[in-house]
C-alpha cells in the first residue's frame, strides 16, 4: 500500500521529533502527514521550536501509532526539501486535504520533505 493510501486510511495518532544544530532533541504531536506523490510528505506547521529546529537541521523523523492496533504503525525518516508561508497557498493545501477552518488563522507554515526511509513501528526479526 502506497504511503498517500495508509495515511488516508489509517486512523491514529503521531509526533514529529526534530533537533536543533547543537542536538538538543524536540518531540511534538502532529497530525498524519499530507502527500504530493509517493515520496514527499507535508505539515502544517506553528512557528514554534519544531519548525525553528528546522530552519538549521533539515533532518525529522515521524511516528505514527495506528489506533486501537498493538504496535502497527509506521516510522517515517524526513529530510525538510522546501516549506510555505504564503497564506494564499496555505489556504489552497487546507481546502485541498480538507483541513478544519478553525486551524487556518494560527498556521504559519506548510513543511515538505523528503521521505528518505520508512520503516514500520516494531520490527520483529
Amino acid at each position: 500500500m502506497k504511503l498517500n493510501e495508509y495515511f488516508e486510511k489509517k486512523k491514529g495518532y503521531g509526533v514529529l521529533a526534530t533537533a536543533d544544530l547543537k542536538g538538543k532533541v524536540d518531540v511534538a504531536a502532529y497530525s498524519k502527514p499530507f502527500f504530493e506523490g509517493e515520496d514527499t510528505a507535508g505539515f502544517a506547521m506553528y512557528d514554534r521550536l519544531t519548525h525553528a529546529n528546522l530552519q538549521g537541521n533539515p533532518s525529522a523523523a515521524y511516528l505514527f501509532v495506528e489506533r486501537d492496533k498493538d504496535n502497527e504503525g509506521k516510522r517515517l525518516y524526513l529530510k525538510k526539501s522546501r516549506e510555505e508561508s504564503d497564506g494564499k497557498k496555505i489556504d489552497e493545501f487546507f481546502k485541498k486535504f480538507k483541513i478544519q477552518e478553525k486551524y487556518r488563522s494560527a498556521t504559519k507554515f506548510i513543511v515538505y520533505f523528503k521521505v528518505e526511509k520508512v520503516l514500520p513501528l516494531v520490527e520483529i526479526k
